[in-house]
């Protein structure tokens, strides 16, 4: 395996600095596209705060079967230009579809294999990808099926059950306090405005508000290979069903129920407080030898007659 730099030019001419991960042996090798979740995420889905540290072991676990993998940093973020807060969820759409471009255009990459994962925001982008028909295979990491004003109505839900004790009288004040925010966010007609005195990408998130990305699950022509911990608190677990009722082709949902939207396991109560805790550990080992092995029988099933990974709460569907 060895990394080496790669730059996709996105539609309006900025390049995106990525890595692209090669496996052992001689190429062309099929490849898949990692999209990270929300934020300002560079390539490793790391920011200055919070290093989920998701890319690396997943191209590594990747490469291990053969696959090649292309990460990279957001606009405004690690050795990308730009301005991350003013970057909207479109932008993230179209750099999503810019770097398959590129990924496919490479000689050391076949573009008859090449497939998508994504992790949260990253999710939505690859269902979208998956639309296209040079994807042949697309993966779900927490990933949500319903409008996403509903989404993150139901992630404010979560977190607001999670509240310690001697908040909780301040629950309706925060209630309050948080309804105004989304009407001024709906109102902003700018990329950055202030939102309860503190400056927000507001035309990513109207963009995300308003997006639904149950059309594009409908119109997925790949294979789906879906997963989301039943401890996520940021993502609904329930939308497992309605992915695996949208999605046409074959389709495979897992839940996983120590699983965090971290992509570790907690057996601990769900808790966003669990979190510092939580990413001083590595991603769940077997979450990313399911996604790699999973892969692998879909970029290379010419190549792959290893025994097939089994789980009681997966559930599948054929075409």
């Amino acid at each position: 395996m060895r990394d080496v730099d790669m730059t996709a030019i996105a539609a309006d001419g900025l390049p995106l600095a990525g890595t692209l991960t090669l496996p052992a042996g001689p190429g062309p090798h099929p490849a898949v596209l990692l999209l990270q979740g929300s934020g300002r995420l560079d390539r490793d889905a790391n920011t200055d705060r919070l290093r989920m540290a998701l890319g690396p072991p997943l191209a590594a676990a990747i490469a291990d079967h053969g696959i090649a993998t292309l990460r990279y940093d957001r606009r405004g973020v690690g050795a990308t230009p730009g301005n991350w807060r003013a970057t909207g969820f479109a932008d993230n759409r179209r750099d999503a579809a810019a770097a398959l471009r590129a990924l496919a255009a490479r000689p050391d990459i076949r573009a008859d294999a090449i497939g998508v994962v994504g992790h949260s925001e990253g999710a939505l982008h690859a269902m979208s990808l998956g639309t296209h028909s040079e994807v042949a295979a697309v993966v779900l990491l927490a990933g949500f099926a319903r409008p996403g004003e509903s989404a993150l109505r139901w992630q404010a839900g979560m977190l607001a059950r999670d509240l310690p004790a001697i908040l909780k009288p301040l629950m309706p004040a925060l209630r309050a306090l948080a309804a105004r925010c989304l009407a001024r966010i709906k109102t902003t007609r700018t990329d950055v405005a202030r939102v309860a005195g503190l400056p927000v990408n507001a035309r990513w998130m109207r963009e995300l508000l308003v997006h639904d990305p149950r059309p594009d699950l409908a119109a997925i022509k790949a294979p789906v290979l879906a997963i989301t911990g039943g401890k996520d608190i940021q993502v609904d677990p329930a939308d497992l069903a309605e992915i695996r009722r949208l999605v046409p082709g074959a389709v495979e949902i897992h839940l996983i129920p120590d699983l965090t939207h971290l992509l570790r396991r907690d057996p601990g109560p769900a808790s966003v407080r669990s979190y510092p805790r939580l990413l001083r550990q590595p991603i769940d080992p077997d979450l990313l030898t399911q996604v790699a092995a999973w892969l692998a029988h879909r970029l290379r099933p010419q190549e792959i007659h290893a025994t097939e990974f089994t789980d009681p709460s997966a559930q599948s569907k054929s075409p």
